[in-house]
């Protein structure tokens, strides 16, 4: 990016966010919402028209956005949005992991730059590697803590009803045997079994609330980062669930407000994101924010239990390396 598109941003120590995805969903409501509390953001995003015509319609005034592009599913366009970054010359407070892509209806698996399965690549590998290549860049402003937050999801945790729905299957890593094996064709997914789209899509978001609390276990006392995942409620109108089938898309939103009562509308989770990046409250580390599964008006954020599959302390460390040997990082990267 250059530096005359960064001006604004330095004209004036703002707390500043890179937030993933942000051209639309939660990330463009969550950029409204720090906008609005004074904050800079970053919006990182693979389109920068969509996001420039995103962040005008919601009056989003372009002083208070830099617009960077990156693809998380290509680990040469991380490596140069972060090249970008730190040619631009911008103080960073929080990283916000927001962006996903889900593809249910794929037969076969769509493959990454570097030939890995694409959910896991840009999900899980392109954060993975994002979160590292900044995390020397994370100081903190007026006194907060910086954080590196994580969008994660009820899917993933089957400590939650939505965990436990067994379509196409729960997310599950198993012993990480396609990731061992190299990850590369025929390999589609992470337990080496047959592919199947959706449960990408959980084990990649799986693999996201696993890697925070590994980089909380790691780092968090020695650097002062907040590393937290957090879970808004079902954003069920998202641009998210563009690639699922039509009928999908028609009744999943009603049957989160009239049956599981759990909708939550992308203001509003935009809003909780914000709180999550932002707010005082918020500032413990290694902990999975969420607002439940049935929304309760003026129910406040709780922590969440995460499920055994996210807990276990030495499938982390080997996720861990194993995810840094395929981004091209040393195993033992963050000690």
């Amino acid at each position: 990016m250059s530096q005359e598109a960064l001006a604004p941003a330095l004209s004036g120590r703002k707390p500043c966010v890179i937030i993933t995805g942000a051209s639309s969903g939660v990330g463009l409501h969550a950029t409204k919402s720090l906008v609005d509390r004074g904050w800079h953001v970053v919006m990182a995003c693979r389109d920068l028209a969509k996001a420039r015509a995103a962040a005008a319609g919601l009056g989003i005034a372009e002083e208070n956005v830099s617009l960077m592009s990156i693809d998380l599913g290509s680990l040469a366009s991380v490596r140069a949005f972060v090249a970008s970054f730190h040619a631009g010359g911008l103080k960073l407070d929080v990283l916000l992991c927001n962006a996903a892509v889900y593809l249910p209806l794929l037969k076969e698996p769509g493959r990454s730059p570097e030939g890995f399965e694409i959910s896991v690549a840009t999900n899980h590998f392109g954060h993975f590697l994002l979160c590292h290549l900044l995390l020397g860049d994370l100081s903190g402003h007026d006194g907060r803590m910086p954080r590196l937050i994580t969008l994660g999801t009820v899917t993933a945790n089957s400590e939650e009803f939505g965990g436990k729905v067994p379509i196409p299957a729960p997310a599950d890593l198993g012993d990480l045997a396609g990731l061992e094996a190299g990850f590369l064709a025929p390999v589609a997914m992470i337990d080496g079994k047959p592919f199947k789209a959706g449960k990408a899509y959980k084990d990649s978001k799986l693999c996201n609330m696993i890697m925070s609390r590994e980089f909380h276990r790691r780092l968090h006392e020695r650097t002062g980062i907040v590393f937290n995942t957090l879970y808004p409620g079902c954003v069920a109108e998202t641009a998210l669930f563009r690639n699922a089938p039509k009928l999908f898309q028609k009744i999943f939103p009603w049957f989160q407000k009239n049956i599981t009562k759990g909708y939550v509308s992308q203001p509003l989770a935009g809003e909780r994101v914000a709180q999550v990046v932002a707010d005082d409250r918020f500032a413990q580390s290694g902990v999975h924010w969420s607002w439940g599964n049935r929304q309760v008006p003026s129910r406040e954020a709780f922590s969440q239990k995460l499920s055994a599959k996210a807990g276990n302390e030495a499938r982390a460390i080997r996720l861990w390396q194993l995810s840094a040997r395929l981004v091209g990082l040393p195993e033992d990267v963050g000690g």
